[in-house]
């Protein structure tokens, strides 16, 4: 006898499954709600420019995030369950999702620009940083934090403890894909609430196309997952920095001209968008490979792996 208690015991798998959803649709919910009430404020309050971008990203975490914690409360749990760390740790983390995107999307856009299939415009470096400073700031709190707090932390974590590592990726990435058809509704609704004009509803958001929004999303949404499994320490802020670096280097690449980035590439044809699946790959190939190089790091005396069934679950977040 090790004189270890028991753990507490697994949720049953309705349970489980309703978290699962629970965070798809807190996700949905706070997304929707947060970007048609955004303007509604900001025009109730005479802003403009990056303050009314900032006030609907500033309404999604607060909805999104306080959620999560509330409901792991209920559970006897934590924000550091569902992968958060120390300020430094989260930092480091963050510092790695975000670098590894970028040596992806270097190499494959580079390779892409030696091919011929885009051309830059000439930087203005300036601009550029105050984009890249504004945009992070907006996405983080918009997309990024709100996201994997509730999909690739609350969602995840829920979903690990019965079906394992596998399949705890493919349900969050199934939830993943259903939570912007929910945001279209709630933001439907919202808008017909407050008296402005609702926009489309379906699979993916502002009318486009679903099979190839869905495809994205689904490569996305695995690179997310596989980043968050990179590390031991504050995990979930690897899948934070990833998210922050995939929409960065999108908006600016494909987007710069319009979105006043200050840099942005022609491409060549509408088919040289296929290059953001592949450095995505590319980036799940990196993160596979920073998985393995921490865990090789990692010197384990026998008998250490022993422990409650909670304390190994948090050990592997």
């Amino acid at each position: 006898m090790t004189g270890l208690r028991p753990g507490p015991p697994a949720p049953s798998l309705l349970s489980t499954l309703g978290r699962a959803l629970g965070g798809g649709l807190v996700m949905g919910v706070a997304l929707g709600a947060g970007t048609e009430l955004g303007p509604v404020v900001a025009d109730a309050v005479g802003a403009d420019g990056f303050v009314a971008r900032l006030i609907p990203a500033v309404l999604v975490s607060a909805v999104a995030v306080p959620l999560i914690t509330l409901a792991l409360r209920r559970q006897g749990r934590s924000l550091r369950d569902v992968g958060f760390g120390g300020a430094g740790a989260n930092l480091r983390s963050l510092l790695i999702g975000a670098g590894v995107v970028l040596g992806a999307a270097a190499l494959v856009l580079g390779a892409g620009t030696a091919a011929g299939l885009l051309r830059w415009s000439r930087p203005d470096l300036g601009t550029l940083a105050g984009y890249v400073v504004a945009n992070a700031v907006v996405a983080l709190l918009l997309e990024a934090l709100p996201e994997e707090t509730t999909l690739r932390g609350y969602a995840w974590t829920s979903l690990r403890v019965r079906f394992g590592g596998l399949g705890a990726a493919l349900g969050t990435t199934a939830v993943f894909l259903v939570a912007p058809g929910v945001s279209t509704v709630v933001g439907a609704a919202t808008a017909y609430l407050v008296g402005r004009e609702a926009g489309p509803v379906g699979l993916a958001p502002g009318g486009q196309d679903p099979f190839g929004y869905l495809f994205l999303l689904t490569v996305f949404g695995l690179m997310l997952v596989t980043a968050r499994t990179a590390v031991r320490r504050a995990p979930l802020c690897v899948a934070i920095g990833a998210h922050l670096a995939f929409l960065t280097v999108n908006r600016v690449v494909y987007e710069g001209d319009r979105r006043g980035a200050g840099w942005h590439a022609d491409v060549s044809s509408p088919d040289v968008e296929l290059l953001v699946p592949v450095y995505l790959l590319a980036a799940m190939a990196g993160f596979a490979l920073w998985r393995r190089r921490e865990r090789r790091g990692e010197a384990v005396p026998i008998g250490r792996a022993s422990g409650t069934p909670t304390e190994r679950q948090r050990s592997a977040t």
